[in-house]
């Protein structure tokens, strides 16, 4: 769903916004999903020299601000789930590749981490699904990326431990 000029000014008028859609991401014409997915990789590639426990304490502190500027989106658009909000993929995207920050690959493999969070992102197995129809709110916006993000993870994980 495409938003209109007024839709977009108030998503931007205020810095949840900002926040929410990704800095701008969330905007992309099409695949706003995957559009924010990739931005997610750059701050990623940026910090990856960071212990992976101060990726947890990240990703927590992303997880809350994120529940807090999806919530004012949603309240702003009255729209459930609107596509300009990226960052549960933001988070869900570095969810997944916490598995690399343990076991340093080359960066082919997170290109794999991509691929795989947008498979379980789009393809939402249960309880990724559940949670994406009953929870509501900016939690809800949140959850089901974060899920699909801890599916990706343990598939990453497991392949790169095998390969």
């Amino acid at each position: 769903m495409r938003l209109d000029a007024a839709q977009r000014r108030a998503v931007l008028s205020h810095p949840a916004g900002w926040i929410a859609s990704g800095f701008g991401a969330g905007f992309s014409p099409f695949a706003s999903g995957t559009a924010g997915s990739a931005v997610a990789l750059l701050p990623w590639l940026l910090l990856r020299g960071l212990s992976p426990w101060w990726w947890l304490v990240i990703i927590a502190a992303a997880f809350a601000i994120g529940v807090w500027a999806s919530t004012v989106v949603v309240r702003r658009l009255h729209i459930e789930d609107p596509g300009v909000i990226v960052w549960d993929e933001f988070v869900g995207q570095w969810i997944t590749l916490w598995p690399l920050l343990l076991w340093p690959r080359h960066l082919a493999w997170v290109a794999v981490g991509f691929f795989l969070f947008r498979i379980f992102d789009v393809w939402k197995p249960w309880p990724v699904s559940w949670a994406d129809r009953h929870v509501k709110g900016g939690f809800g916006v949140m959850l089901d990326d974060v899920l699909a993000g801890v599916y990706a993870a343990l598939v990453l994980a497991l392949l790169v431990r095998f390969f």
